[in-house]
């Protein structure tokens, strides 16, 4: 399409209603997608299996979720090159069973049975400065991951372009997040970083880590934990966190 020019005072009526809720996509490849290859928006009990999308698309996201509840992302493999599936604000109970990303970055809640192979991020929650929320009850569990940059992070500065963001802290609060069951190889020095703010969120609490064990790609290096502000239980984990008892 080109040079498209939609001129007048009408009214545009997608009768998209039947569409919003008990939705299912199953067996589809994405590619080529002007934004997202899938966003799920105002909608409930959505479920997704055995999709694809290809690594070509530069900087698109493959699934994008806000304002949903019951979602379901089961058996897929996203390849992109941005975020693999993304939380945004108004989801909740979303469960991402089986799902093989990369490369790209992902942040996600409820994820099990999955695997990052050579991604940028790896298990990411963020929050910009100045952001004001809640973040909580988020599990990542049986997690492998081969070569990724940034395996475990909370970042509660992630950069804005604006400079006077930045100035600010985040008031969004975290809380009840679990790492178990987190095995793999780290091709940076930093495996573990958590970067948590002081503002009116007080950090990061209940944060639990049990059964993760991360190494260095590179034979015969380390990898080590940074935290900030984060306060939990590490149990059976390793580079030990200094900050959880």
């Amino acid at each position: 399409m080109d040079g498209l020019i939609i001129d007048g005072g009408g009214r545009i009526d997608g009768g998209g209603s039947d569409w919003w809720n008990s939705c299912k996509l199953t067996g589809t490849c994405h590619l080529n997608s002007a934004r997202n290859h899938i966003s799920i928006n105002n909608s409930n009990l959505t479920e997704i299996f055995n999709i694809t999308a290809p690594k070509d698309s530069p900087n698109i996201d493959g699934i994008d979720i806000s304002e949903s509840c019951y979602i379901l992302i089961q058996h897929s493999t996203i390849a992109t090159g941005d975020d693999c599936i993304a939380i945004n604000s108004g989801a909740s109970c979303i469960n991402i069973i089986g799902v093989t990303c990369g490369p790209g970055h992902v942040k996600h809640v409820h994820l099990t049975n999955y695997n990052f192979k050579g991604t940028d991020k790896g298990r990411r929650i963020k929050t910009w400065p100045g952001g004001c929320g809640y973040a909580g009850n988020i599990s990542f569990e049986h997690i492998v991951l081969i070569n990724t940059k940034n395996r475990i992070i909370i970042d509660q500065d992630y950069e804005s372009e604006q400079k006077e963001d930045r100035k600010q802290t985040s008031e969004v609060q975290i809380s009840g997040v679990t790492y178990r069951y987190v095995n793999g190889t780290s091709d940076g020095e930093t495996a573990i970083n958590l970067n948590c703010g002081g503002g009116a969120g007080a950090g990061c609490t209940d944060i639990f880590m049990d059964v993760v064990n991360i190494t260095s790609a590179s034979s015969g290096s380390n990898v080590l934990a940074s935290c900030n502000n984060a306060h939990g239980v590490a149990a059976s984990t390793s580079p030990p966190v200094s900050c959880l008892s």
